[in-house]
């Protein structure tokens, strides 16, 4: 196992507790305090997991942000959050770095309420630039003075917002710098060289007091000055346009500089001195390595991107060894489910928003290229294109996390529902998600989606049955667009087998009993089974009913169950709030029934980090947890006592 971590061994790091500290070391022993940064990330996150490339790419730009602004009343807005842990390490959270992501613990991305450094909560990607125009024209209606930058990684500019972002700062000329942290494009040394020499020489006092001299005189010449003006914006951007890939930002009226090295510390101070009093839009492009400085992540970047436990020489993880096989991620049942169907149906496509991996899709992506698109982080994008697919009579199925797919909301419901479109959204990581928190999970999909005319939304309890509604979605709910929605991480262990197809709005009855009826979708199927077991051991009869669907949901069961059972429980890994159970809500009061109901699931506040079997423990929503919220609705408590409940149990 790795070694404890020997403070003995930094020079630097244990004497900054705040970017204060870090401005008072030399300008030359920045390196020195990078490389600490570095080997501290690395130490640290080696023993306790968690996202590792993106940040290791990002240590020396950090320690120079914070050398050269006067953080943080200078605002420092980061995009995506992945980049941030240097930040944090650098802004007083060091020592705690090792409860990342874990309950209690720091937030695995920026979150305001967490450090006053952490400027605008970054979980999502795509935002930093309209937050940072945002915070800079509140600056400037406060008539207050400080600078604002936004940091953003190269595939958050993949999203359609930030070029909106982009647009709107250059119509606002407001003095605002955005960095683009690219780590995908590589530079030869010569262009590189050659780029440094011109962005030294462009942003120089003498260079903009010249040029804005120019621009003064000209603005006083009548026709002749615009001559000359309309001339020199044309030499100087057709000298910029010749040794950097600027043109793009410059016609969005920024002042683009780049692209200049990440790692090399002497540029990096140089270029941010020299932009950070340049009046408007400035986009300073770097080049970084995602891993920098670790060896296994430098050669595998995408699969060190986020990590677990891993032996530090290596790079590899630690096996835990298991009794037995453990069963598939649903998204790995969901991705050969795809490719069986993709065989099959040369009419049937993948579409994924920058997780390919992460859905299952990469499957599809190494044996159907032609049928495979990843849109990047665009899911408004994702989901039109796929639109246009259906219209043209393929049937595109989104794979999408859940938490991400909020962000379609309009394109689902006008360019999918509203035009009764075939498209299949296949939302993985829907519910409680672990370790990521709040910002990603997926617990408002139900809500949403049920509202939506022509959609068709449902759950599996384990990877049959996914199996089972993905074939039926692409083959028989053909009348418009279909969502099934399913958790992270490993499918209940059923063996699977031939795809089936499931009758339209029809739950499942799994459990006949006598004293209350159960009626659970998803993943709370397995959890309702586990409460059933502790109380038919207490003595009290349950009949579980998987719904199976949410909309349409099965109204005769619903009927039936009124009926036999004074009380009704629903259960959920979704809000509480117009989620399954207020479907169930709804056809009883509509149709005056008289069972008593109560709706069981996510409450309606922000839930926070921590491993999903914590967090299921936490809010009640385990087994064990729910016998008890089920006894205590029956006025049965006292059957439920805690030495009983681990006895049943």
């Amino acid at each position: 196992m790795p070694k404890e971590i020997n403070k003995s061994a930094y020079k630097y790091l244990f004497d900054i507790n705040s970017p204060t500290d870090l401005r008072k070391i030399p300008e030359k022993s920045l390196q020195a305090v990078s490389d600490e940064v570095r080997c501290y990330m690395i130490d640290t996150i080696s023993k306790i997991g968690g996202h590792f490339g993106a940040g290791l790419g990002m240590v020396e730009l950090t320690v120079a942000l914070h050398y050269v602004y006067n953080t943080p009343i200078d605002k420092l807005i980061y995009d995506v959050g992945h980049q941030g842990y240097p930040h944090k390490i650098l802004t007083g959270r060091r020592d705690r770095l090792n409860t990342i992501r874990r309950k209690g613990g720091l937030s695995g991305f920026l979150k305001p309420a967490e450090s006053e450094y952490d400027v605008f909560g970054a979980g999502h990607a795509s935002t930093s630039i309209s937050a940072a125009l945002g915070i800079a024209a509140a600056r400037d209606l406060n008539e207050e003075d400080y600078r604002v930058v936004s940091i953003i990684g190269d595939g958050a500019m993949t999203g359609g917002m930030a070029y909106e972002a982009m647009n709107n700062c250059g119509f606002q000329k407001r003095d605002i710098t955005v960095i683009l942290n690219d780590n995908n494009i590589s530079i030869s040394n010569n262009v590189s060289a050659f780029s440094n020499y011109f962005n030294e020489i462009y942003a120089s006092p003498t260079v903009q007091k010249l040029r804005g001299n120019i621009w003064d005189i000209t603005g006083k010449m009548d026709n002749i000055g615009d001559r000359i003006r309309t001339l020199a914006s044309r030499l100087e951007g057709g000298v910029k346009a010749i040794i950097t890939p600027g043109v793009l930002f410059q016609a969005l009226g920024f002042k683009y500089f780049g692209p200049i090295s990440a790692h090399k510390m002497p540029q990096l101070i140089r270029i941010l001195k020299l932009t950070k009093d340049i009046k408007g839009p400035v986009l300073l492009h770097v080049i970084s390595e995602k891993g920098k400085g670790y060896a296994p992540a430098e050669n595998d970047s995408h699969k060190l991107h986020a990590i677990g436990v891993i032996d530090v020489e290596t790079g590899k993880s630690f096996k835990k060894k298991a009794d037995k096989p453990a069963p598939p991620n649903y998204q790995d049942v969901f991705g050969d489910a795809m490719l069986e169907i993709l065989e099959k149906n040369p009419k049937v496509v993948g579409i994924t928003a920058a997780m390919s991996d992460g859905t299952g899709l990469d499957k599809v992506e190494k044996k159907f290229p032609d049928r495979y698109f990843d849109v990047g982080i665009a899911e408004e994008h994702g989901v039109t294109f796929a639109a246009g697919m259906a219209m043209q009579g393929v049937t595109p199925v989104c794979a999408i996390y859940s938490t991400f797919l909020q962000r379609a909301y309009d394109q689902i419901n006008h360019d999918c529902s509203l035009q009764n479109l075939h498209v299949v959204f296949a939302i993985d990581r829907a519910g409680l998600v672990g370790a990521d928190g709040p910002t990603h999970h997926g617990v408002l999909d139900l809500s949403y989606l049920r509202t939506m005319q022509n959609m068709v939304v449902m759950a599996p309890k384990d990877g049959q049955e996914l199996r089972d509604m993905l074939y039926s979605a692409i083959y028989t709910y053909t009348d418009g667009p279909v969502a099934l929605r399913y958790p992270r991480g490993a499918a209940v262990g059923v063996k699977v087998g031939p795809m089936n197809y499931l009758p339209l709005g029809k739950s499942e009855t799994l459990r006949i009993g006598t004293d209350i009826a159960i009626l659970a979708v998803g993943k709370m199927v397995n959890e309702a089974e586990k409460a059933s077991v502790i109380l038919e051991k207490a003595g009290i009869s349950v009949e579980l009913v998987n719904g199976r669907f949410i909309k349409p949901v099965d109204v005769s069961m619903i009927d039936h169950l009124s009926e036999k059972f004074d009380s009704i429980v629903t259960l959920e890994d979704n809000s509480v709030v117009g989620g399954f159970g207020a479907a169930v809500a709804e056809h009883l009061a509509q149709n005056n029934r008289s069972a008593g109901l109560k709706i069981i699931g996510i409450p309606d506040e922000f839930i926070g980090q921590g491993t999903q079997e914590e967090l299921f423990e936490e809010l009640q929503l385990d087994g064990k947890g729910l016998a008890k919220r089920i006894a205590a609705f029956l006025g049965k408590s006292e059957l439920l006592l805690p030495e009983k409940i681990v006895q049943a149990h």
